[in-house]
C-alpha cells in the first residue's frame, strides 16, 4: 500500500493517523516536502528519527522550501530502488530530487525544493544552501531530465512539493518570478505519462481531475485514485 500525505512541520500527529497505523511491512508513507523533523540536531530529535526508522513501512520524503538543509545534508547519499536518497534512520528515508524509484512495484519520479514565500518562515540553515533547494541548477535539471527519458518519460506516481506553475496559476497561489522549480514541472507536465501528481506546498486537500492532488493533511490511498 502507498499513501501520500501533505506538509508536516514537526508535528509527529499525522504518523497517529489511523490510515498511517494500518501500515504494515513493505507499505509506504510519501510525504509531499516540509517534513520538518530533521531541524537542530538535537539529541531529542535523534531519538524520535530513530523510532520513525524503526516503523516497519517505509517512511519517504522530498524537501520542501522549509527544512533544514544544512542539517539535511549531514546525511551521506546511497542508492536505493533505483535512485538517491539520503538514509536518516533505519526506513526514514528522503527521496533526492530529480530520481526515479522503484516502489511497490511503481515507478515514483520525486522532485522536492521550490520557493519558500508561502507557509510558514525560514528555516535555520545558510542562504546559500537554502537557495540551491529553492532554484534548481542546470546540472540537477539535465540529470532529471536523464533519469525520466531512461524510463521512458513514464512513471506512476510524481511527488513533488511545488506544482507545475500553470497549476498554481489555476489553483489562484502566488507564483515566484525566480520559481525555477515550478517552470520546469511545468514542462514536465508536458513530457512525461504519469497516472497521478501530489504536490504539497499550499496547504489544500484538493484534487483536480483527472491527475493532480494538492495535498496537506489527508492521508491518500495512491492506488485508489485514478
Amino acid at each position: 500500500m502507498i499513501l501520500v500525505t501533505g506538509d508536516i512541520h514537526g508535528d509527529t500527529e499525522r504518523f497517529s493517523d489511523k490510515r498511517v497505523k494500518k501500515l504494515r511491512k513493505g507499505d509506504t508513507l510519501l510525504i509531499c516536502g516540509d517534513l520538518g523533523l530533521v531541524w537542530d540536531g538535537s539529541d531529542k530529535e535523534k531519538r524520535l528519527l530513530k523510532r520513525l526508522g524503526k516503523r516497519k513501512y517505509n517512511i519517504l520524503f522530498v524537501e520542501g522550501a522549509h527544512e533544514n538543509f544544512d542539517e539535511l545534508e549531514k546525511y551521506p547519499t546511497e542508492q536505493w530502488n533505483g535512485g538517491t536518497v539520503r538514509v536518516i534512520s533505519g526506513n526514514l528515508r528522503h527521496l533526492v530530487r530529480g530520481n526515479v524509484f522503484t516502489i511497490e512495484g511503481k515507478r515514483v519520479f520525486a522532485f522536492g525544493g521550490g520557493s519558500g514565500e508561502e507557509n510558514g518562515g525560514k528555516a535555520p540553515c545558510s542562504e546559500a544552501t537554502a537557495s540551491r533547494y529553492e532554484l534548481a541548477s542546470e546540472e540537477e535539471l539535465a540529470g532529471s531530465d536523464r533519469k525520466l527519458a531512461e524510463c521512458g518519460n513514464t512513471v506512476d506516481y510524481i511527488i513533488t512539493y511545488e506544482p507545475p506553475v500553470t497549476m498554481a496559476e489555476f489553483l489562484d497561489q502566488k507564483v515566484s518570478a525566480t520559481d525555477t522549480v515550478g517552470v520546469y514541472l511545468d514542462r514536465k507536465r508536458g513530457e512525461l505519462k504519469f497516472t497521478q501528481w501530489f504536490f504539497g506546498k499550499h496547504h489544500l486537500n484538493k484534487q483536480i481531475p483527472p491527475k493532480f492532488t494538492a495535498v496537506f493533511d489527508n492521508v491518500l490511498n495512491a492506488e485508489t485514485l485514478k
